[in-house]
């Protein structure tokens, strides 16, 4: 096993972690994509849950959360919001919190991206009841 396969998994290990199911199901590469999509989604994978969200000995896990969700909502990408959402009420965030995000959000990113930021927020509360 290479050391970078060994990333991955730990990086998919992290991502279940998380998000409370196995991301590879989102991973998968469809004929029509060039032969190095798996590498990009290869390296995003690593990047993200190999590298930033273990690093929990300045920022834990439950703040990085809200951070992430705050940079999601911010930049208007709304199935990455959806993830960090899901990835937030997995990880101690509660709803009430997540609706003070998008409050802040309001004040310094607009009111129109705080409230697309929303509907995405208030699909996923409606998963999790």
């Amino acid at each position: 096993m290479t050391e970078d396969t060994r990333d991955y998994d730990a990086a998919l290990d992290e991502a279940e972690r998380l998000l409370g199911f196995r991301l590879e199901r989102f991973l998968g590469t469809a004929p029509t994509e060039p032969e190095n999509a798996d590498d990009f989604k290869r390296i995003a994978t690593i990047q993200a849950f190999g590298d930033a969200w273990p690093r929990t000995d300045r920022l834990d896990t439950r703040t990085r959360a809200i951070v992430s969700v705050t940079i999601a909502a911010t930049l208007g990408v709304l199935e990455p919001l959806r993830g960090q959402l899901r990835i937030a009420l997995n990880n101690g965030v509660t709803k009430e919190e997540i609706v003070e995000v998008f409050i802040q959000l309001a004040a310094y990113a607009g009111v129109a991206r705080a409230f697309e930021g929303y509907g995405v927020a208030t699909e996923v509360f409606a998963e999790n009841g």
